[in-house]
């Protein structure tokens, strides 16, 4: 099934072009779709973990949508315009906390003195660090995996 999409930069709603997606297919970590014209769009799986962690039935039980890629069996869908987005594929910061989400992260924020709803966003990929508020967050990340890693030694 073909479907035609209007793709967006994100956060402009500015129309960029129109993107025909032709086929999709799932790599170990990214959901792949192939455009009409023989570009490869990719979307980390690391956004969907209910993708991420499907078994091969479930991820080609989707249906094309109007604007998307829907899988009823595990309620999950992904926007067309989604595969367009400069974060697509998360920054090591968005990969660590995407991989633990066991981490409180507002326990997190507030042991470095930031503000949760920020770190969230930043999470998210709604706002970008600084690469100085970057550094400062991955360094407190390797710290604390040193502590871990003695803790008990």
């Amino acid at each position: 099934m073909i479907m035609k999409i209007l793709s967006f930069v994100h956060g402009t709603g500015i129309s960029t072009s129109m993107i025909e997606i032709i086929k999709i297919w799932f790599t170990e970590d990214c959901l792949v779709g192939l455009t009409k014209d023989g570009r490869e769009l990719k979307q980390s799986l690391l956004w969907y973990p209910d993708l991420l962690k499907a078994d091969e039935e479930t991820r080609n039980d989707y249906t094309f949508m109007q604007t998307g890629i829907f899988w009823n069996s595990i309620d999950t869908q992904i926007s067309f315009e989604s595969f367009t987005y400069p974060d697509a594929m998360p920054s090591r910061l968005q990969a660590f906390f995407l991989n633990h989400p066991e981490i409180n992260v507002a326990g997190f924020a507030k042991k470095l003195g930031l503000n949760a709803s920020l770190m969230r966003s930043y999470i998210n990929g709604f706002k970008t660090p600084s690469a100085d508020r970057e550094r400062e967050i991955l360094g407190y990340i390797e710290q604390l995996g040193k502590e871990y890693t003695s803790f008990g030694a």
